[in-house]
């Protein structure tokens, strides 16, 4: 085998381990903290790329000269790095909280270290691409498609891995590749030292998959707490795509939310699930179905209280006890959507015997679907539809604030509404909280839903039910009659509850059992109600317009304008635990543009090893000698802008397709495998077929304004196209994931190899152009990506992905003005 082949081996090799590193270090700090956190670290590690183009583009010469031996052995001490860096970043010096960081200093530190550990194998992997790149820039086509190409499959491997190993287990694993990609390059230069520290990296590898280090997750979450109640422990744990799972047993669980403070029974032990160190659900030691059900007197009794409910829906009720409850008010038919086959894994096995088979009793009928995959594909009609609970006890400090809650849309309700019999209704229930926002923003989703579906006055639709923790919303496609809202206030006397929402209801009904911390709550609801709606939207701290698919963040309430009057109310230190999420990410966004912009900058001040004779005209190097001359400013903003807009166009396309994709597919994991290895593959084929296009200065135009095009024909195609064809089986929706994405990704492969060229071609003649500039347009390119990343985030968050897209398509607008013409 030539050396050309294995070095194209190799380049796929190590681009596979990073991509699959990256999504092992993201299923590991969604553990250990929250995935927002996971979002924020991961980007400033991947700084790495832009980190080793700067050094590249500084330190080309130092490098390129030890070409035969150096790449092999950064891909070999990237191995190594990947292999320890999460162990030592769990040590009890550097174990960092993510809550502490407003709290104590010291975590700020420790932060810093876990960036800096995470960084390394990123920036000894990029290191080692990058002079491959810039030792056959000629080639650079062909590299780039084994770079894309081995980045794709290495989406696809995590995956499996992911199903396979438990996250501490991961890095380890994956850490084998770039030790094989580097021992597939070791030639007679310096193989000594290369199989010293390939043998050495072994032994390190060996060991941390023997022995993986353990992950301590933050105090704050749910499992930290609950394994501090007496004799609680983990009774089993089960890994998948979803996260980690963990069944844990106390004699003190008892889980009861809202319980009605008139109940005189014991509330039975349950075992606790939590899914990545968060609350999943309770399961009880033995399945009750007689009338006196602890959950009879909860808010989750409403819809039952009101009318014996036949065909019933429970969206990602899998645990047990709305089925058990359900089957004991009279279902005779209950569907159950749950997208986590992990969790339904245990539900059917392990704990079968805890909920006496429920999930496999005959009237049960079990779909591994995400919900709304679920909802936009059926046709049945329910007489309920059953959603789980909005929020946690004590509030959720804004930590779900950039999760996509696609259940809680107003299309979402939209669809459930279509799918209820004339009498059926929607249950949904909610931990009030303080400051108020969870109850007052799914009260304005389900207002705005019924008036987008021709109802006028949901005010005579929907009742509302409040104990001393919880409200429960529940939703009749008709007007609730006569009947019902009498049995609704029977159910709330005998309970101790109070009407918070009823047809007819007096101020006094409304808070006569339970006092309220903020009385103004009935004046909102009554406020979300009214044609006043929006008013409340524009003055409210915090923000209660309802999410849509477009924007799918329900639990997304920072308003950027409230900031000073909520720092007056309550401190500096405590606001971070209202909307810590977003202020993440904004922070995230911040740091990694200022570090970014210091990467891409710092190489030009190490550029110049010469003065400028300007009696002559030319460029004369300190010792006197003519040198070439430098790249003006203009040409250094044209390449700056070239492969800033690739950069930007590019991740803000992948993130468009993998949102589309987790309803299409009912998975957020299998979206984002699905679109991220479509995309690279592709992109991959276009970057290799390139280097044939007859005229390179047309393509500089033609092929970034093609993007363009497609993009703007996608935005107004996909979304139609994937609800039209969401029914299909989920091989052939794959095939046409594939063919959704093909010719836009097969484009989006071309415009960076052609830039290289151009450049490397028009400014070949200068010492800091031509192959000068190949590491430092790779670094832009990184950088940028990275950026865009964050930015990408408040986009969607605060526009919505439909101005993704258009900025996706912005991006290759300037991508083509600086291939088309100089700048300055």
């Amino acid at each position: 085998m030539t050396l050309q082949k294995n070095l194209l081996f190799s380049l796929g090799i190590l681009s596979a381990a990073v991509i699959a590193f990256q999504l092992a270090l993201m299923q590991i700090l969604s553990f250990v903290q929250w995935h927002h956190f996971a979002y924020m670290v991961i980007s400033v590690a991947l700084l790495g790329f832009g980190a080793a183009g700067a050094a590249l583009a500084i330190f080309r010469k130092w490098l390129m000269k030890r070409f035969e031996w150096l790449p092999p052995l950064l891909m070999i001490l990237a191995g190594l790095a990947m292999a320890l860096a999460v162990g030592i970043s769990q040590t009890a010096a550097l174990r960092f909280d993510s809550y502490l960081l407003f709290a104590k200093p010291a975590h700020a530190w420790r932060l810093l270290a876990a960036y800096l550990l995470f960084f390394i194998p990123f920036f000894l992997s990029a290191l080692a691409i990058g002079m491959v790149f810039v030792r056959f820039a000629g080639q650079i086509g062909t590299l780039y498609f084994a770079n894309l190409l081995g980045s794709g499959a290495g989406s696809l491997a995590a995956l499996g891995l992911i199903r396979i190993y438990f996250p501490g287990e991961l890095p380890a694993v994956i850490a084998i590749f770039p030790l094989i990609s580097g021992m597939l390059l070791i030639s007679r230069a310096r193989r000594g030292l290369l199989a010293a520290a390939a043998l050495f990296a072994t032994g390190i590898i060996a060991f941390r998959i023997v022995s993986p280090p353990q992950l301590a997750l933050s105090e704050f979450k749910s499992l930290s707490k609950t394994l501090n109640l007496p004799q609680a422990r983990i009774l089993l744990e089960k890994t998948g795509p979803h996260g980690v799972i963990q069944v844990v047993s106390s004699p003190a669980i008892r889980y009861a939310p809202g319980l009605s403070l008139n109940y005189r029974g014991l509330v039975p032990v349950s075992k606790a699930i939590f899914i990545n160190g968060n609350w999943g659900g309770a399961v009880r030691s033995r399945a009750r179905t007689d009338t006196s059900d602890v959950l009879d007197f909860t808010g989750a009794a409403l819809p039952h209280a009101m009318r014996p409910r036949e065909r019933v829906l429970a969206l990602c009720g899998a645990a047990g006890g709305e089925i058990g409850q359900a089957l004991a008010a009279g279902a005779r038919q209950i569907t159950v959507a749950e997208p986590n086959s992990a969790l339904l894994s245990i539900l059917r096995n392990e704990l079968a015997g805890e909920l006496d088979s429920l999930l496999d009793h005959p009237a049960v009928r079990v779909r591994n679907l995400e919900p709304r995959t679920f909802l936009m594909a059926d046709t049945a009609a329910y007489d309920l539809v059953l959603l789980p609970m909005v929020g946690e006890f004590g509030g959720a400090a804004g930590l779900y604030a950039l999760q996509e809650q696609y259940l809680f849309t107003r299309e979402a309700f939209r669809e459930m509404r279509r799918r209820l019999t004339p009498e059926g209704v929607i249950a949904v229930s909610c931990w009030m909280d303080y400051p108020l926002r969870n109850p007052l923003k799914l009260l304005a989703a389900l207002a705005e839903a019924l008036e987008a579906e021709g109802i006028a006055d949901p005010e005579n639709h929907i009742a509302a039910v409040r104990s001393w923790a919880t409200i429960t919303f529940a939703v009749k496609s008709t007007p609730l009659d006569a009947g019902e809202i009498a049995r609704i206030g029977d159910f709330c006397a005998a309970m101790g509850f109070d009407p918070a929402l009823l047809p007819g209801v007096s101020a006094e009904q409304r808070e006569r059992f339970n006092r309220l911390q903020n009385r103004q709550f009935f004046e909102y609801l009554d406020e979300i109600l009214s044609p006043e709606r929006e008013k409340l939207y524009a003055e409210y701290d915090f923000n209660l317009r309802p999410p849509g698919d477009d924007r799918p963040y329900f639990s997304q309430f920072l308003r950027w304008k409230s900031l000073p009057h909520l720092r007056g109310l309550f401190g500096e230190q405590a606001l971070p635990f209202f909307e810590i999420g977003y202020l993440l990410a904004a922070l995230t966004l911040l740091q990694i543009t200022v570090i970014a912009l210091a990467l891409i900058i710092l190489p030009l001040f190490f550029r110049s090893q010469g003065v400028l004779d300007r009696a002559g005209g030319g460029f004369r190097q300190k010792n006197g000698r003519p040198g070439r001359r430098l790249l003006r400013t203009g040409n250094k903003l044209r390449i700056f802008f070239y492969f800033s807009g690739i950069g930007l166009g590019y991740m803000f396309v992948e993130i468009v397709f993998i949102q589309r994709f987790i309803l299409y597919f009912g998975s957020p994991v299998y979206a984002a495998a699905a679109a991220i290895a479509s995309l690279l593959v592709c992109s991959g084929a276009g970057s290799y077929l390139s280097a044939r296009l007859p005229s390179l200065r047309r393509a500089l135009i033609g092929v970034p304004g093609g993007i363009m095009a497609l993009l703007l024909v996608y935005a107004v195609v996909l979304t139609p196209a994937l609800r039209a064809t969401i029914a299909l089986p989920a091989g052939i929706k794959l095939l046409l994931a594939l063919l959704f994405i093909a010719p836009l990704g097969f484009f989006m492969g071309m415009p960076f190899p052609l830039g290289l060229r151009r450049f490397r071609e028009e400014f070949s003649g200068l010492t800091a152009g031509g192959e000068d500039e190949v590491p430092w347009a790779w670094g832009i390119n990184g950088c940028v990506s990275v950026v865009s990343a964050a930015l990408a985030a408040i986009v969607a968050v605060e526009l919505g992905f439909t101005w993704v897209m258009i900025f996706a398509a912005a991006g290759y607008g300037v991508t083509l003005l600086a291939g088309w013409k100089d700048i300055g």
